[in-house]
């Protein structure tokens, strides 16, 4: 007998759960591509994406992952031989890294460690000491290994205050749609994300944002390729020029209700909003855990954590049987441990929540509440963090 029948929970960091009126809308036979209602519908979609980045600037579309528009982002700006300083507080900012030297580019890093943000003043300092040779400044805004969640306006000021020309470039794939993210106004030139996360779409589109100091970078980039140029897909001549071929149809449509969903029924900075107290709800009973001595949260400090993904370290066990539990008795699939770097590749003692996109405080109450008791199935010491989620919900509804 398992409790698990019935519908499952999904509650990993990324693909998050798809609306059933997304997946409903996808479910179709291909549309004309050369003519109709997919071409009229596609510059609102481009619109109510810059909505979601909060920009007024240009996006380009790719049928691609994140790994994708990591690429993207680097083949538009970058030339071989260029070097980039790379800021990292986990895995994502090292892999992003690694692409860049597979296209020929170096790069210093800034290892933040793992529990803890970006410190802006160090970013200035280094950049102050350069002499011109650094290009671009990377960075992740929520890491979906540590779930750090880094200070994106804060170090946009202090990198535009040194005077420096490197072009800021943010990795937002865990985090847009989910938390404050303000392209514009934080002086970011270039911004990636994925349909699969806070945009409630399924894997397989990449968004690159650029504003106009990185498209001036382009005109010099010997690093760009026929498929990666944003060119063409930012302002197509003809509709197959979005996409370099062939447009990920149902995709489209299904982003189309995502997007419906998210800026014009929810609004954008209420789902902000939503996110951040369904995410001190995980926190709270997060805390509470740790009372056990086994279970805390990765990010102590709840200034510094991600709203859209919770890494949980198990002091001396391995974390495997408690995820086994939850999925196999209860339903609800938890996040493996990637391992808080990239010298780390399971992350034994890890587990993580995903608590993005589509969900609201019975689904988050649910996933919570059958953690605990896996942990009192499996006598892992903890305390009472349910009463804690349910007393921030109680307070914040």
């Amino acid at each position: 007998m398992t409790l698990a029948f019935g519908q499952q929970m999904l509650a990993i960091p990324g693909p998050s759960p798809a609306p059933e009126r997304v997946l409903r809308t996808m479910h179709r036979g291909s549309p004309n591509i050369y003519d109709g209602e997919l071409i009229d519908m596609v510059p609102g979609i481009v619109e109510d994406l810059k909505t979601v980045a909060c920009t007024r600037h240009d996006v380009a579309m790719y049928i691609a992952n994140g790994h994708g528009g990591w690429e993207a982002a680097l083949t538009n700006v970058l030339s071989r031989g260029d070097h980039v300083l790379v800021l990292a507080t986990g895995r994502f900012a090292q892999g992003w890294r690694g692409m860049a030297h597979r296209l020929g580019v170096t790069s210093d890093m800034i290892d933040f460690g793992t529990d803890g943000p970006i410190d802006p003043a160090r970013v200035a300092e280094a950049l102050r000491a350069d002499n011109g040779r650094i290009k671009a400044v990377l960075c992740v805004q929520t890491d979906t290994a540590t779930s750090i969640r880094n200070d994106i306006e804060a170090l946009g000021a202090a990198i535009r205050q040194t005077g420096h020309d490197a072009l800021f470039m943010v990795d937002c794939i865990a985090s847009m749609g989910c938390e404050p993210f303000e392209m514009d106004n934080w002086n970011v030139d270039v911004a990636i994300t994925g349909s699969q996360k806070g945009l409630m779409t399924p894997a397989g589109m990449a968004f690159v944002f650029f504003g106009p100091r990185a498209a001036y970078a382009w005109q010099s980039a010997d690093c760009r390729t026929g498929y990666w140029d944003w060119s063409l897909r930012a302002t197509p001549e003809v509709f197959y020029n979005r996409f370099c071929g062939t447009a990920p149809t149902h995709h489209l449509y299904g982003l189309r209700e995502a997007l419906t969903m998210l800026v014009h029924e929810e609004g954008v900075r209420a789902a902000w909003a939503r996110h951040r107290v369904l995410a001190r709800a995980v926190w709270a009973a997060g805390d509470k855990w740790a009372e056990g001595g086994v279970v805390r949260p990765n990010v102590r400090d709840e200034a510094n954590r991600a709203v859209s993904v919770t890494t949980f370290l198990m002091e001396g066990h391995d974390a495997a049987p408690l995820r086994d539990w939850c999925e196999k008795k209860a339903g609800v699939t938890l996040g493996i441990g990637l391992g808080l770097d990239m010298t780390q590749t399971r992350g034994a003692g890890l587990f993580r929540i995903g608590h993005m996109g589509h969900l609201n405080a019975h689904s988050l109450l649910g996933t919570l509440a059958c953690i605990e008791a896996g942990m009192k199935a499996l006598d892992i010491p903890h305390g009472d963090g349910i009463t804690a989620a349910l007393n921030v919900i109680a307070q914040a509804a």
